[in-house]
């Protein structure tokens, strides 16, 4: 029942949801870079190494072995470095999207947090602490001149 309780919970503030979001965005995402790596970059890229297929690219390791009808008897085992390297280039453009995404909420934030700046809205708990701090500013000063 506790677990159950605490599921409830977990659901209801919002996480669940805003998890559950994260994950369909991020699939979504990994499909578009998918395409963007195979079917934008890895042409060129194909073309400037005179026609050589990443993804067909492999070491093979052991032949495989067919009889005299042609069927294969022991299957070829291979290190597939070609696929490792599309899938390392879909992390990279990745790394660097999420990078950039976060720099921009980044700036967005620090935008927010401060209150002179009248461009972007500054959160309320932001905008009376600076009062606050404003008014302690203030304060000091007033209790400075008249120690002198």
């Amino acid at each position: 029942m506790k677990f159950l309780k605490e599921f409830k919970e977990f659901a209801v503030k919002g996480n669940m949801m805003d998890m559950a979001i994260g994950i369909i965005i991020g699939a979504a995402f990994n499909k578009v870079i998918d395409v963007l790596v195979k079917k934008i970059f890895m042409p060129p890229l194909s073309l400037m190494t005179d026609g050589l297929n990443f993804q067909d690219q492999k070491y093979v390791v052991r032949e495989s072995v067919t009889n005299s009808e042609g069927e294969v008897i022991v299957q070829e085992v291979a290190m597939e470095y070609g696929v490792l390297f599309e899938t390392f280039l879909d992390f990279i453009i990745i790394g660097l999207t999420v990078f950039l995404v976060v720099k921009a909420m980044n700036r967005l934030r620090s935008k927010a947090q401060d209150p002179k700046n009248e461009v972007v809205v500054t959160p309320k708990d932001i905008e009376l602490l600076s009062k606050l701090n404003d008014l302690m500013e203030e304060q000091n000063e007033l209790l400075r001149s008249k120690s002198v």
